[in-house]
């Protein structure tokens, strides 16, 4: 059957759901719940055995897969955890904490405990101490009105320290369910298939899947205790850098190795341009040496202040990249900052500069993209 001709029928006719989770069967997003593509879902009619793509991944090839859903829904899903007894393992991107904050979490968590998991660690230069960066993450999150049992770091895609989390969980857990809430983008569904690998000892194709799902489309993984690892669907955040770009420019805000930190020595009146999606001016202050922490395949170029507006007018799109041609372009947005101790100034999603005390900056990002400043995380 032609498969826009097929996609067209499943919007005509009535709901289908997944027989796995319970989602409405769609074939057009694919990074919403019930995700099907449409050689699957002709399959799947004519056997009976309608999955969506990430049930089916699960069933045959133990793999969670992410999805995503939007605020209300995650908003109810969060409201329902609150009524249960449970522990909840909030991950975050450690390269991106702040654009992975979920606002009021512990208002809606209600008395669960929560713990913290910074992942992507293996991304932070070597010389950040993991004691500190711990101490640094439990200062972030208490000042955005958490008050974790416990934080801990971990790199899922290199697997490093996901037993010593596995420990951690089970001492927190007691008799417990676990769900495991983030936003879109902070690598929860890699670090969930890291725990399902280590908790079933199979990484072979399986025939039965172990690990149910629901409405919802929350995954129930089996804990040794006898209780669950609850995946959730992550939340898109519409600030999230990602969102402005295409996909082949997603390299530069999705690092994938080891940061290396640029110094620049500046001026007061002169200008670093991220690519041309950030802008970092040093308005006021002495001659001083500044640490840009962004991905090492990002462009950084140097300017006097007086010039940039006119240089980012001529070389947008070109030179100054991402993204991808002057058609792409996104207008910046300004922000200026005093700083009074030595903080780092954040584009949320696209990294962030070490700022002296006693600096006067602006940040510029893509309306919508957050620019603020934090303490230093190093």
């Amino acid at each position: 059957m032609d498969e826009k001709r097929l996609d067209e029928e499943v919007a005509a006719t009535e709901p289908l759901f997944c027989i796995g989770c319970g989602a409405q069967i769609q074939t057009t997003d694919k990074t919403a719940a019930g995700y099907t593509p449409s050689g699957a879902l002709e399959k799947g009619l004519e056997t009976g055995e309608l999955y969506c793509q990430r049930c089916f991944r699960l069933r045959h090839y133990n793999e969670i897969q992410p999805v995503s859903v939007s605020d209300d829904e995650f908003l109810n899903l969060l409201s329902q955890i609150g009524s249960t007894d449970s522990l909840v393992v909030y991950v975050v991107d450690i390269f991106d904490v702040n654009g992975s904050l979920i606002p009021g979490l512990q208002r809606f968590v209600g008395k669960n405990p929560v713990l913290v998991v910074g992942n992507k660690v293996d991304l932070l230069p070597s010389s950040f101490k993991p004691t500190k960066v711990k101490d640094w993450l439990r200062q972030t999150v208490n000042r955005a009105g958490l008050r974790p049992v416990g934080v801990e770091l971990v790199s899922a895609k290199t697997n490093q320290a996901v037993d010593d989390l596995l420990t951690v969980i089970n001492r927190y857990a007691h008799d417990r369910d676990v769900y495991v809430v983030g936003v879109t983008n902070v690598g929860k569904s890699t670090l969930i298939n890291q725990i399902i690998h280590q908790s079933s000892g199979e990484r072979q194709v399986i025939t039965t899947s172990k690990f149910p799902g629901t409405t919802l489309d929350l995954i129930k993984i089996p804990l040794d205790n006898g209780h669950l690892l609850i995946d959730t669907p992550g939340i898109i955040h519409s600030s999230q850098m990602a969102h402005y770009l295409s996909s082949q420019d997603l390299k530069y805000v999705s690092p994938q190795k080891r940061i290396k930190p640029r110094v620049y020595q500046l001026n007061s009146g002169q200008t670093l341009f991220w690519g041309a999606v950030g802008r970092f001016d040093y308005l006021q202050g002495p001659k001083a040496g500044f640490t840009v922490y962004v991905d090492n395949n990002l462009m950084l170029h140097r300017t006097k202040l007086e010039n940039a507006d006119e240089f980012f007018a001529n070389h947008a799109g070109g030179l100054l990249k991402p993204p991808e041609g002057p058609e792409n372009v996104i207008p910046l947005q300004r922000h200026e900052f005093k700083v009074t101790d030595t903080s780092d100034l954040v584009i949320e999603g696209l990294g962030w500069v070490t700022v002296p005390k006693g600096s006067v900056v602006a940040g510029w990002a893509p309306k919508g993209v957050a620019v603020l400043i934090r303490k230093s995380m190093f």
